[in-house]
């Protein structure tokens, strides 16, 4: 150790070396290897005080989005305007320019609301096209039903809406009751592939008692192609005035139940075949994705 000092013993003989060298431009690296320094600590002290040449500075990336950004903001541009015309993040932006003095408002707030109400419909338009294209695309997925398909369908949909027999309530029969026209065209088209024909069918609407019931009765007779003399009399729901409805208007058409007499074997039928779709749902079978 003491031999390797030795060589650092006239410091400041070493130091006017060293500044010399700075000064003429060369680097903390170049220096070390003319002087044959090996210690850090000695060439910071040797350079001390001394800034080190301008070509050794790495430059700073964002020293022209800087600048740019400042000459957009002087020019009136929003913080937001600014970020998507220079692909930098917005607290980069307000760094920036935030000494600079805030533009002036070029619009008035009723335009400015217009602008953004546009902006808005134009946003909306787009999404809902985006929905109906999904939609449609699902839709044209699907293709010709097989019978199998169609009875797969109608006892799910079955399961989900339809009344089930209870351990301790026994019906064994098939009981439907919707308010969905779509829901009532598949159930009523399941109901012809298992061979049941319109006059096994019951059907009433379920409404509220300040509805047009009329209306509503020949509005599923349309639907079901079942004449409205046909309909048993309609079950009418009576009005809270402590609740404020909103199943209310022209569009409003109740629910329709369709009971279907002499129906057991067909309800038993559903039954399994429901537990069937689960069993094998279950089974861990693999399946390709939709």
């Amino acid at each position: 150790m003491a031999h390797s000092m030795s060589k650092y013993a006239d410091f400041e003989a070493l130091r006017e070396q060293a500044v010399a060298l700075r000064r003429a431009g060369l680097s903390r690296r170049q220096i070390r290897d003319r002087l044959h320094i090996d210690n850090n600590d000695i060439l910071n002290r040797l350079l001390q005080g001394e800034p080190p040449p301008q070509w050794t500075k790495r430059p700073n990336a964002k020293d022209d989005l800087r600048a740019r950004a400042r000459e957009l903001r002087l020019q009136g541009w929003t913080y937001d305007q600014i970020q998507v015309e220079l692909g930098c993040s917005k607290s980069s932006v307000s760094l920036w320019v935030r000494d600079l003095p805030k533009p002036e408002r070029r619009r008035s707030p009723e335009e400015a609301a217009a602008i953004a109400r546009r902006g808005w419909e134009e946003k909306m338009r787009i999404r809902d096209e985006e929905r109906r294209q999904t939609k449609e695309a699902a839709k044209q997925a699907i293709g010709q039903l097989s019978a199998r398909e169609l009875f797969i369908a109608g006892v799910a949909l079955y399961w989900a809406e339809g009344a089930k027999d209870k351990p301790y309530r026994r019906t064994e029969v098939l009981n439907f009751i919707n308010s969905d026209p779509n829901v009532i065209r598949l159930f009523l088209s399941w109901l012809d592939l298992l061979g049941v024909t319109l006059d096994r069918l019951t059907v009433r609407v379920c409404i509220h008692e300040t509805a047009d019931v009329a209306g509503a009765e020949k509005f599923w007779a349309e639907v079901t192609g079942i004449d409205v003399s046909s309909f048993s009399k309609a079950t009418l729901k009576r009005h809270n005035p402590r609740t404020v409805r909103k199943n209310t208007g022209d569009s409003y058409r109740g629910c329709l139940a369709i009971y279907v007499r002499q129906s057991a074997d067909l309800y038993r039928r559903m039954e399994g075949a429901w537990y069937g779709i689960v069993g094998e749902a279950q089974s861990g079978v693999s399946r390709t994705t939709v």
